[in-house]
């Protein structure tokens, strides 16, 4: 009986002891310190020209990663040679180096298991390196020379130039990239981001215009470096100014003067023609630059209205109506010029018209009225929580802050990005909202089969048909 009265206890025990041990485990009970997130600072120094390198080391991996941030792209391609800039770019690494034809440049690279890549966009170059920490040396030599002492080889850049008119030719094969590209000649009608490459013009791009290119605009005094990873501090900044410290630019750096975005909203109805059971629904007008007061309401409202699976137009369009698998919109925020609201999607044919007036009016409805304490919270935590995964590789934290000083942001910018996001109320969304929207200015552009949609596209202004066989 004694027994049985001590394992009664003993059981009781142990059962309020795991019942206070489930309650204190409970999630919805448990608390944690608030989470905080220091960004790495990367050392700024000056090489002996005066360029300037961002340095970060990080020992973790054996591995370094250069990049040079050079002032250039497509935006200054001359009238008539569009698509200078890109094969360029693409040349620099691709054409080889006057020590080493194309050929050999792969094979070396490729043993060492390094790499070295160069790209031209629409305002900004890059050069990047990415090597072992045991083959650095060797690998930067090479980099420099890519940079510096390009080749371009004669049949490199036929081949690229053929790869490229072969891509000219095909531009209309994807009806989305088609609506995409459509929509950016509309916003950008008159200025160099409007501009897009024909046979023409990259057929007229000689080598010798690539080497003018190449001695205009890459050039110490127009770049930035950046520098990540295993690395000996006093050995890097010796073989950089070895390399590249030594190069003088000839003469007063003069870059061309393009002109700012003129700021229009001007409505516009451009219709693709293209058998297709989908139809491409592009739409947007110019938006604001990286300088603009309404910037961080401008993230938020983003969010809320087309950048998120839980933002509206995803909700209605797809969630509530079924009319779309992938819908929402952004603004691109300008940083040399001034960037661009768009939306876009892809529907059947017959629910076009019925799509394009629901994306419109759920835009249109965001500027009547703020938006719900919920709506706000969800977007300014979402955006602050995922701040921290642009910088999860010491590469990326050092561009980060390269891009900064390349763009002429505030040097705090990333310190108070999150203040500022967190201080963004719902007066301040719906007067940006206000102020930056206009549904009555879309360019819209439709790409599709007219015969099939619910109701044609005139209902919406006087249609543009788009003549693509002559682009």
């Amino acid at each position: 009986m004694k027994l049985r009265v001590l394992l009664v206890g003993l059981i009781s025990i142990f059962c309020l002891s795991a019942a206070s041990a489930a309650e204190l485990a409970n999630p919805r009970n448990m608390t944690f310190p608030a989470l905080s997130f220091s960004i790495p600072k990367a050392e700024r120094v000056l090489l002996q020209n005066g360029m300037p390198v961002y340095l970060l080391q990080d020992h973790e991996l054996p591995m370094v990663t250069i990049s040079a941030l050079i002032h250039t792209g497509s935006v200054y391609d001359p009238t008539g040679k569009s698509g200078l800039a890109a094969l360029t770019g693409s040349q620099l690494r691709g054409g080889g180096t006057k020590d080493l034809a194309p050929a050999a440049l792969d094979a070396e690279l490729e043993f060492m298991a390094s790499s070295v890549e160069s790209s031209f966009g629409s305002d900004l170059g890059t050069v990047s390196l990415t090597s072992l920490t045991k083959n650095l040396d060797r690998t930067l030599q090479l980099f420099s020379d890519v940079l510096f002492r390009p080749r371009f080889d004669e049949k490199r850049l036929e081949v690229a130039r053929r790869q490229a008119l072969e891509m000219i030719r095909r531009q209309n094969d994807d009806p989305k990239e088609l609506g995409d590209r459509e929509l950016q000649k509309a916003l950008y009608a008159g200025h160099p981001l409007g501009v897009i490459p024909a046979a023409a013009t990259v057929a007229a791009v000689k080598r010798s215009d690539l080497q003018a290119f190449h001695q205009r605009f890459v050039r110490p005094d127009n770049m930035i470096l950046t520098v990540a990873g295993d690395f000996d501090r006093s050995r890097m900044l010796a073989a950089l100014n070895r390399l590249i410290g030594q190069i003088k630019p000839e003469g007063r750096l003069q870059l061309p003067d393009i002109p700012q975005v003129k700021l229009r909203f001007e409505p516009a109805v451009l219709y693709a023609p293209k058998q297709v059971n989908q139809s491409v629904i592009r739409l947007g007008h110019l938006g604001i630059t990286k300088d603009d007061p309404d910037l961080y309401a401008i993230r938020v409202l983003d969010f809320i209205l087309g950048g998120s699976f839980t933002s509206r137009l995803m909700m209605e369009i797809r969630t509530n109506q079924g009319l779309a698998y992938n819908v929402g919109s952004h603004f691109d925020v300008g940083r040399h010029f001034i960037g661009s609201f768009t939306a876009e999607t892809e529907t059947k044919a017959e629910a076009t018209a019925k799509t394009i007036g629901l994306m419109s009016s759920i835009i249109a409805a965001i500027r009547t009225e703020p938006v719900s304490e919920q709506e706000l919270k969800l977007a300014k935590d979402s955006i602050i929580n995922s701040f921290l995964f642009g910088f999860t590789t010491p590469a990326s934290i050092v561009v980060q802050q390269a891009r900064l000083e390349f763009y002429g942001y505030q040097p705090d910018y990333l310190e108070r990005y999150r203040e500022r996001i967190a201080a963004v109320t719902r007066e301040d969304l719906l007067q940006a909202a206000k102020k930056h929207l206009h549904p009555e200015a879309f360019k819209l552009v439709v790409v599709g089969d007219q015969k099939r949609f619910d109701k044609p596209l005139s209902s919406f202004g006087t249609v543009t048909a788009l003549d693509l066989k002559s682009e």
